[in-house]
This record gives structure tokens, C-alpha cells and sequence, in this order.
């Protein structure tokens, strides 16, 4: 019986031969992830263990992005804890304004994840980095500070569900199309504490950026992780981003999986999440009444890479927000920020009515940079539409791709850019 590739990951990590779905192992670690909301917590987690210093300053990540730059003096507080811990630790990997991004934007980028890693973060969305072929998961405060502490974590060993994507998506359609059908089709927990393991010869007409997107929503599906295959695309990723050496696992040809689907790409549409679940979806074509939208919002760890922005910009150009619409755009780190400058992406963004913001996740999580009111309706490219997520426990969130959320943006109603 053979592991598939997040078993053969934990295995090595694990110094052990196999793995099954259920064991319990400990692992070493390779890299382990905060922000300015969750790494307090752990901060103070570890002064109660009495810990001098940490593991490894080279394999911790502090990256402060949720309410950065600081909305009030609770979050300044917060980052002021961080910023304090990471200067007496020499943490390596300190990201501060300027130099921030939203983490699971950045830390690809800045090349801390490769394939191969082991990587715990004390957010939910950690599991992007398996677009990488990395086995990355989200945990608790408390399991961030025994990471930093110790190198090690331990897991019980997820099974798979194996994803088998074949096909072309067609004009419009895009990485975040393909997660939310999938979501769709299984449920919020149709993959509960499973491995999302994506394969198939579709995933070579997916973009890294794609990737990302769909990686980082395996936990709305109640994923432990989701993972990719490490093909030349995710090779050459790395190679520009990353000194790091990495490691390519393959699933055994027999591994186990508890269910498998097939995605036909090419049959996909532009697909649209309703409140207040992300499993709540419908695609384009079958939202048949106008649902008038006060809001849109571009960005995220979900959306807010370059070939978010570059849709976005494609459907904005020559084209104007709608009368009493806001547009919130926010690019996800500062290299994104800067290249879409150079590409005359902002340019087109402000002179169609939209606003451009600082890297942060800021309305995503109802934090600032974004709040509804009671009764107000956005479309937004972030990963999460629970009640109360971005504002009034009584407005709507609806998820959907940038060029849904940008034709939105300029009709003023839920739309696709075939309808413009």
C-alpha cells in the first residue's frame, strides 16, 4: 500500500519509513509562521514555558498584516509584541511596514517556502504554500509557540482525497472558479482533515498564481492541507524566488485515497459563492435576478497576486466604477504593489474610481480598510463569507474571481465580463 505525497512528506519529516492515514507522528519542522493577531499569543505561550530563545531564527516567520499599518492602539500594541520578541530572538524572517506583504503572498515570494517543507502557521490559510508541493497547515496559537520553541509539531497523519483535474479553462475563468466549485460540489467539510491532493494534466494550463488560490481555500473545504505536484512551472517558481534546496515527492502509484474526482476545466464558469457559506455557489449562469452590490474588494492571500490585479485591470480599463460603488483594491505585498505600478495597473485602477491600499488584510477578516454596514451587499476575491466576516452581523459577502469582482464593480450588480 503506498503513501501519496503529503504521507511521503510527513513521513521524512517524521524520520520514519511510511505512514498511514490516522498514525500520530512528530515532525521537524522547516518553517513556522505568525502574524500580529496570533503571535502575541504564542509570545506569551512561550514566556509561560520558560523557553530561552528559539529554535532556529532562520525558520520563523513574523509577519504582521492583518491590522497593519496599526487602525487603533490595541493592534499597534500587538505589533509592538511582535516587533519586540523578533528583535530579541534576531528572527530572521521580520517583516515589518515597507516591507510587509500579506504573509501567504509574501513568503513564496521572498522564497521561504519550497517544495518539500514541512511549514505550521498560526493562520488558517497556511495551507497556500502547497501549491509549492510543500505540506503546509494552519494551527493554533499554542502549537505556534511549541514550534518556535522546539522545531517540532506533531500531526495525525490526514488521508487524501484526490482531485484530477484534466481540461482548459475558458476565457474568464480562473483558479479561484475552480476552488469554489470544488467547495461547491463537496461542502465546507467535504475534505475534514483531509489532504487535497490536485493532479492531472489540466493543472499544466494553471497559472502558479492559480495555484495559490486554490491551495489557499483547501480550508474552506475543512482541508488539513491541499497540495500540487511540483512540475517545471513550480520549478521555475522557485529557482527565481528561493535559495532554498528542495525536495520533490510523488505519490506511490497505489496510494490510498478515500475519493477521487474528476474537474473537467474546460466546463467550468465564472462562479460565485452567496452568504453565508462558501459552499454556497452558483456560477454565472444561473444567477438570473440583479443583486445590486454596495462594495467590491480585490486583494487578499486569495486574490491580491499579479495576475489578480492584471484581470482586474483588463476588465477596469477604458471602463468606470458604478455610481455610489466602492472599489477597494489591495495588492498583496510590496513587489506586487510596485510591478503593477510599472505596468500602469494602479493607473488604471484610480482613473476608473477605484481605490488603491497599502498591503494588508484588512477587510477580509471585517477588520478596517473595508467595514460594511448593516444591509450592505460586496463581492469580494477573499476566501470567507461567514456572518458577520466583513462588518454588520446583516450585510453580505459574496466570493468570486477578480474579473467577476471587477465587472461588478462597474455595473454595480453581481456580473461577469461577458455581460459588459
Amino acid at each position: 500500500m503506498g503513501m501519496t505525497m503529503t504521507q511521503k512528506i510527513l513521513a521524512a519529516h517524521a524520520g520514519l519509513e511510511r505512514v498511514e492515514a490516522g498514525q500520530l507522528i512528530e515532525a521537524d519542522l522547516d518553517l513556522v509562521l505568525g502574524n500580529d493577531i496570533t503571535s502575541p499569543v504564542a509570545i506569551k505561550e512561550m514566556e509561560k514555558m520558560k523557553v530561552e530563545g528559539v529554535f532556529d531564527k532562520d525558520k520563523i516567520a513574523l509577519v504582521p498584516d492583518h491590522f497593519v499599518p496599526n487602525k487603533d492602539i490595541k493592534s499597534a500594541e500587538h505589533c509592538k509584541c511582535v516587533r519586540e520578541f523578533a528583535c530579541r530572538n534576531e528572527i530572521t524572517n521580520y517583516f515589518e511596514v515597507g516591507e510587509m506583504g500579506i504573509e501567504h503572498a509574501l513568503l513564496p515570494e521572498k522564497g521561504l517556502t519550497v517544495a518539500g517543507d514541512v511549514i505550521i502557521g498560526a493562520d488558517s490559510h497556511t495551507c497556500t504554500y502547497g501549491a509549492l508541493g510543500a505540506f503546509s497547515t494552519g494551527v493554533g496559537s499554542t502549537d505556534m509557540a511549541a514550534g518556535m520553541a522546539t522545531g517540532k509539531a506533531w500531526f495525525k497523519v490526514p488521508g487524501a482525497i484526490k482531485f484530477n483535474l484534466v481540461g482548459k479553462p475558458q476565457q474568464w475563468v480562473g483558479g479561484k472558479d475552480v476552488i469554489l466549485h470544488i467547495i461547491g460540489k463537496i461542502g465546507v467539510d467535504g475534505a475534514l482533515y483531509k489532504s487535497m491532493e490536485f493532479t492531472g494534466e489540466g493543472i499544466a494550463n494553471l497559472s502558479m498564481d492559480d495555484r495559490f488560490t486554490i491551495a489557499n481555500m483547501a480550508i474552506e473545504a475543512g482541508g488539513k492541507n491541499g497540495i500540487f505536484p511540483v512540475d517545471d512551472l513550480a520549478k521555475a517558481y522557485m529557482k527565481e524566488h528561493s535559495q532554498k534546496p528542495y525536495t520533490v515527492y510523488e505519490a506511490d502509484e497505489d496510494a490510498v485515497y478515500d475519493e477521487e474526482y474528476t474537474i473537467d476545466l474546460s466546463t467550468l464558469r465564472p462562479t460565485v459563492a452567496f452568504p453565508h457559506l462558501p459552499e454556497n455557489t452558483k456560477t454565472i449562469d444561473e444567477i438570473k435576478e440583479d443583486i445590486k452590490i454596495d462594495q467590491v474588494v480585490i486583494g487578499s492571500c486569495t486574490n491580491g497576486r499579479l495576475d489578480d490585479l492584471r484581470m482586474a485591470a483588463k476588465v477596469l480599463a477604458g471602463r468606470h466604477v458604478a455610481k455610489g460603488m466602492r472599489c477597494i483594491i489591495i495588492p498583496a505585498t510590496q513587489a506586487i504593489y510596485l510591478q503593477a505600478m510599472e505596468e500602469g495597473l494602479l493607473k488604471t485602477f484610480v482613473e476608473a474610481g477605484a481605490v488603491v491600499s497599502t498591503p494588508t488584510c484588512g477587510p477580509c477578516l471585517g477588520g478596517y480598510m473595508g467595514i460594511l454596514a448593516e444591509g450592505e451587499r460586496c463581492v469580494s476575491t477573499t476566501n470567507r463569507n461567514f456572518v458577520g466576516r466583513m462588518g454588520h452581523v446583516k450585510s453580505e459577502i459574496y466570493l468570486a474571481s477578480p474579473a467577476v469582482a471587477a465587472a461588478s464593480a462597474v455595473t454595480g450588480k453581481i456580473s461577469c465580463p461577458c455581460q459588459l
